[in-house]
C-alpha cells in the first residue's frame, strides 16, 4: 500500500489523532496529513480545507494520486467558517501562527464540545494558544515536540471540559512540555528562553519598562527551572 510520507512535524500531529475519527485538516496545503490518516486507516474519512484555491488544487492532486476521492472532501474555507459542527470529530490546525489559530477558534463556538479533539501546531506564539485554551475551558491532554529540518516544533492535544484552568505565568510558555518523553522539548524550550531573555536584555539596555523587564526575567528563571527538571528526569529514565 502506497502511503504519503509525512514530515516529522506532521507525523507528530498525526500521532495525536484518535483512531477511527473523522478529521478536518485546516490549512491543509497538499493534504498529505489527511491522505496519510485515511490511507493508513487511522481516520475513517477527512475534510481537507484551505483558504486559497492554489493549495486546494495541490490537495486535489494528492487526493487523486492516492485514490481517495471517496474518502477526502476538499473544502475552500477561511479557518473553520465552512466546516459544519457535525462534520468532524478531530480538528487539526497546523502550520500557522498561534495568533491566527486563536482567531479561528474564537469564531467557532461549536468547538466547545467534549466529544471533539483539537490538534494544534502553532508555528509561533504558542503562549497565546495556551492562554485561550485555559481561559475558555479546554484541558490540554498532552504536548509533544520534534525536530524537522533543523527547527523545533510542538503540538498540543486538547479537549473542552468547561473548566477554566488557573495557571502560572510560565505555564503559557511551557505548557505540558515538561511531561514529554523526549529531549526535543528541551531544545524547543531553550529556544523560547533565549527569545524571552533577548527581549529582557533589550529592555534593560534601553533603560525602558522596568516592570516588563522584571516579568520577562522571572519567566526565564522559572522556565529554566522546568527545563533543568526535565533534563534530570530524562537522564534518570535512561539509567
Amino acid at each position: 500500500m502506497t502511503v504519503p510520507k509525512l514530515s516529522n512535524r506532521l507525523q507528530m500531529a498525526a500521532n495525536m489523532v484518535r483512531e477511527g475519527a473523522v478529521v478536518a485538516d485546516i490549512g491543509t496545503d497538499h493534504a498529505y496529513l489527511p491522505a496519510y490518516l485515511v490511507k493508513t486507516g487511522l481516520a475513517k474519512r477527512a475534510i481537507a480545507s484551505d483558504l486559497r484555491k492554489g493549495p486546494l488544487k495541490n490537495a486535489q492532486d494528492t487526493v487523486t494520486q492516492f485514490g481517495l476521492k471517496d474518502k477526502i472532501t476538499l473544502r475552500l474555507s477561511d479557518g473553520l467558517d465552512n466546516i459544519g459542527a457535525h462534520e468532524a470529530d478531530d480538528i487539526v490546525l497546523a502550520g500557522m501562527g498561534g495568533t491566527l489559530i486563536v482567531d479561528i477558534l474564537c469564531k467557532t463556538p461549536w468547538i466547545k464540545d467534549k466529544r471533539k479533539r483539537l490538534v494544534i501546531q502553532p508555528m509561533s506564539h504558542a503562549e497565546d494558544v495556551r492562554g485561550f485554551l485555559c481561559n475558555e475551558g479546554f484541558e490540554i491532554i498532552r504536548e509533544d515536540a520534534c525536530i524537522d529540518c533543523g527547527r523545533a516544533y510542538i503540538a498540543i492535544n486538547t479537549v473542552y471540559n468547561g473548566i477554566k484552568k488557573e495557571y502560572s505565568p510560565e505555564y503559557l510558555f511551557i505548557g505540558a512540555l515538561p511531561e514529554c518523553e523526549n529531549g526535543f522539548a528541551i531544545i524547543y524550550l531553550k529556544k523560547q528562553i533565549q527569545r524571552i531573555a533577548k527581549k529582557a536584555q533589550g529592555l534593560k539596555a534601553a533603560g525602558k519598562n522596568l516592570q516588563e523587564q522584571q516579568r520577562l526575567e522571572y519567566l526565564v528563571e522559572k522556565m529554566s527551572e522546568s527545563v533543568e527538571k526535565l533534563e534530570r528526569r530524562l537522564i534518570n529514565d535512561k539509567r
